[in-house]
């Protein structure tokens, strides 16, 4: 039997790009038990959801919760005898003062905060006899001399972008962008 729409419909799936009708036949396909050995790794995938319904509470778990409840705990006991026989005690709590115990943090954070500043302040010395930035557009010069060769590579760099953007599921899909006639000819 032939797999290449079970395969499509893969592919499709890592690139984000299924409706959940696609994703129910993926589903409904890896339910079934005969399922070829090259898609077998992809089984777990979509088995999890129906296994994971499965698991739940037993009909008795309310009944046997409520009589955990009820039931006194032997190991308590000892507890409650102790608290019966022993006089109350008193704690005083002692408060803590929040700017005395975080000023060693504090300390830390100013000694790094100058070594910080004072190195900026020695790169931007010893960087200072660099050429500034230019920008003037005059001064530019054409990295491709062939301007069909540019737009080949800026084509292709938009054709990258529209790949990633196109893979996010949450996004609506966007129309195709036209190509520009004028710039088209070569």
């Amino acid at each position: 039997m032939d797999y290449k729409y079970i395969e499509q419909l893969l592919e499709r799936y890592w690139e984000a790009q299924t409706t959940e009708a696609e994703e129910a036949i993926l589903k409904t396909f890896f339910a079934q038990p005969d399922v070829p050995a090259a898609l077998e790794r992809y089984r777990p995938l979509f088995a999890y959801e129906e296994a994971q319904q499965s698991v739940g509470l037993g009909a008795d778990f309310d009944e046997r919760l409520l009589k955990l409840i009820a039931a006194p705990n032997k190991a308590d006991e000892p507890m409650q005898q102790m608290q019966k026989t022993s006089p109350t005690l008193r704690v005083k709590a002692h408060r803590v003062n929040g700017g005395i115990s975080f000023r060693p943090f504090f300390q830390a954070a100013a000694a790094v905060a100058i070594v910080v500043l004072v190195g900026i302040g020695a790169q931007k010395s010893f960087n200072r006899d660099k050429e500034a930035w230019d920008y003037n557009p005059n001064n530019y010069s054409d990295t491709y001399n062939n301007p069909a060769q540019a737009y080949h590579v800026v084509e292709s760099g938009l054709n990258m972008f529209q790949r990633t953007a196109s893979a996010d599921s949450t996004k609506e899909q966007s129309p195709e962008v036209e190509k520009d006639p004028i710039v088209n000819e070569e």
